[in-house]
């Protein structure tokens, strides 16, 4: 199928029914997966806002390493204090973000506070990725989640180029609003 010599030899070990499919036709349903793949996460990046003001060869690119990835009811997406590896984009869900709180008199010691939330087309953990520090707070899944995962290497290749991509609305207006509750939170 990739033109290169077989790897292996395959016996059956009992009589069965066999498919092929041939190099030309298999290509063919690649080409068109991918390029179904392709147009639907276009359209999705798009409305990312981190995403909005990007060419659309720089999209494309980013679409092209792209990565979904499930996750089940309550499942931990990042662990806060954790080596950043990967930022995620929500396709589908909800994601709660938390932080541990220093100890106060209606929180144990370390005990989780949700500092925010995100949904459809919102993102979380890039801020890790672009300072090199260890994630601020934990991510959970709510309900069933669907999130689209940029790797490091690849998503700083993209930012590198663009570091004021970083800054856009959403960051200037929740920064505020979140630096008071992560103070609020690691005053408890």
């Amino acid at each position: 199928m990739y033109n290169t010599p077989r790897a292996a030899t395959i016996i059956a070990t009992q009589e069965g029914a066999l498919w092929g499919l041939d190099r030309a036709t298999f290509r063919r349903l690649i080409v068109k997966n991918n390029a179904k793949k392709r147009k639907m996460y276009e359209c999705f990046i798009e409305s990312v806002p981190l995403l909005k003001s990007l060419e659309p060869t720089e999209r494309m690119k980013i679409v092209d390493v792209l990565g979904a990835k499930q996750f089940s009811d309550a499942e931990r997406i990042i662990t806060q204090g954790d080596k950043a590896d990967c930022f995620y984009i929500v396709e589908s869900g909800d994601v709660k973000i938390m932080m541990k709180s220093k100890t106060k008199a209606d929180h144990a010691d370390n005990a989780e506070v949700e500092i925010a939330r995100c949904s459809r087309g919102q993102y979380f953990g890039e801020l890790a990725l672009v300072t090199n520090k260890p994630r601020a707070a934990s991510a959970y899944a709510v309900g069933n989640v669907k999130c689209l995962g940029k790797m490091k290497d690849a998503c700083l290749e993209h930012l590198a180029s663009r570091p004021m991509l970083l800054i856009n609305k959403r960051e200037m207006r929740d920064l505020y609003k979140h630096t008071e509750t992560i103070n609020l939170v690691l005053k408890r």
